[in-house]
């Protein structure tokens, strides 16, 4: 195998310094365009590319980005992170996706986080609480944290997010015209729902329209399975005279279960007999099978600013976006 070439052979080629060649590699270094094209020729020539683990040393960046996940049953999940990693990339950052689970929490997470020494950490949907932030094993000095598609429970933390009380006031206002007045709403499970927000403000936008008492239903967690068998118990144990006529579902794969269980096995037609809305738009429940009426994130404007922060073209703080609700047949 070829030994990999080195700055100093490509000092020694160009007729510079191996500064020089440093300078040429980085981003906003002062170096004359002269000697920037004689380090580009030799570094071509022999097929050199800078060590990146050599200059994160001397610059104290490792142009890596952790990104923590706890949700994949979820299929909005995957189109935001193809996006997110193709836009950090495209800064020279490189992301390291990192699954938070019952054997890898997030203390252990971000342990490894600092001791990789990762520019910045990137919470994507998931259940962190500002205790964690306490816990003896973390040291002093964690990599700057953000958060992606959900409100920030961590003072100091920022959030880069779809703005919750306005969605939730479009959708309301929507169902209220289209005559509803049975509302319930679907959450997942608690400790990831609270962070949401969606419950609490379906209910207070109800409550303005003088609606009190919404029905809560809980799924176990977000999945088809988890939301057909939350619908399965609520409309097993409600009789038909005391049902909802609207059920606001956290996400759209809850929504997705929900439909099924309702139409397939109590043969409920959607929307005449129960109506279904669903957040996050997502593929599936834009087809004619389901037609699920939903609310679109700003996924584009969030990872935009998201990028902007952890590159330090903006100040981080919190940002909140609005998003469109998306009708179809199904409320």
């Amino acid at each position: 195998m070829r030994k990999r070439a080195t700055a100093r052979e490509v000092a020694e080629v160009a007729g510079v310094s191996k500064w020089t060649v440093i300078r040429a590699f980085t981003p906003g270094a002062s170096i004359t365009d002269v000697s920037r094209q004689k380090v580009l020729q030799a570094a071509e020539a022999l097929n050199y590319s800078p060590n990146l683990l050599a200059r994160s040393l001397a610059t104290n960046t490792t142009h890596q980005v952790a990104v923590f996940v706890d949700d994949f049953a979820n299929p909005h999940k995957l189109p935001v992170l193809e996006m997110l990693t193709e836009r950090l990339q495209a800064e020279g950052l490189l992301t390291v996706l990192i699954n938070i689970n019952r054997h890898f929490d997030h203390v252990h997470a971000l342990i490894n986080a600092d001791q990789r020494q990762f520019d910045a950490v990137i919470l994507f949907g998931t259940a962190f609480r500002e205790e964690t932030l306490g816990d003896r094993r973390l040291g002093p000095g964690l990599p700057p944290m953000f958060v992606l598609a959900r409100d920030s429970q961590i003072p100091g933390v920022p959030a880069i997010a779809c703005d919750t009380e306005l969605a939730l006031s479009e959708i309301v206002g929507y169902l209220f015209d289209k005559g509803y007045r049975r509302p319930g709403f679907m959450m997942g499970a608690r400790t990831l729902s609270t962070a949401l927000g969606r419950r609490r403000h379906f209910a207070n936008h109800w409550r303005q329209k003088g609606i009190e008492g919404v029905v809560e239903l809980t799924a176990e967690k977000y999945s088809v399975q988890a939301g057909a068998e939350a619908a399965r118990v609520y409309l097993s144990d409600c009789p038909p005279g005391s049902r909802i006529d609207v059920l606001m579902c956290e996400n759209d794969i809850l929504a997705l279960g929900a439909m099924d269980v309702a139409r397939s096995e109590f043969g409920l037609r959607v929307p005449q007999d129960l109506a279904v809305v669903g957040f996050d738009n997502i593929e599936l429940g834009g087809v004619p099978a389901y037609g699920l009426t939903s609310y679109e994130q700003p996924t584009e404007e969030m990872i935009s600013v998201m990028v902007a922060m952890v590159t330090g073209k903006r100040n981080a703080e919190m940002v909140l976006l609005p998003g469109s609700l998306v009708p179809r047949a199904s409320a």
